[in-house]
């Protein structure tokens, strides 16, 4: 489960900017993560819990914020909404699709005090 090393990072991130913007408790972590990122949410919010146990996030809210797949369709030359890689467009069916959005997983805002 690589979501236990993602949460580990997470909780790097945070541990270094609570030194940069001086601040010593977390309360809620907002994080985007994309469809086509290979980050199981459930699996995050569950390993989360237990990797922020007895840090500066202990019993930190973790919600996380869906980010839909999109690519571009080279044979329509349309933006679409696929849910996994290797999606046909749902417009034509063609399979010449170049993704621009859905991969990513980042901090997108804290609450902290």
């Amino acid at each position: 489960m690589h979501e236990i090393s993602l949460c580990e990072s997470v909780l790097q991130v945070l541990e270094q900017q609570a030194i940069t913007q001086h601040f010593k408790k977390v309360k809620i972590v907002w994080l985007e993560i994309g469809a086509l990122s290979s980050v199981e949410p459930e699996a995050m919010r569950f390993c989360f819990d237990a990797v922020m146990e007895n840090s500066l996030a202990d019993n930190a809210k973790l919600e996380i914020i869906y980010i839909a797949g999109q690519a571009w369709c080279v044979s329509c030359n349309k933006n679409v909404v696929i849910e996994q890689r290797y999606d046909e467009c749902p417009d034509c069916g063609g399979l010449q699709l170049q993704i621009n959005n859905g991969e990513q997983m980042r901090i997108k805002e804290l609450e902290v005090e």
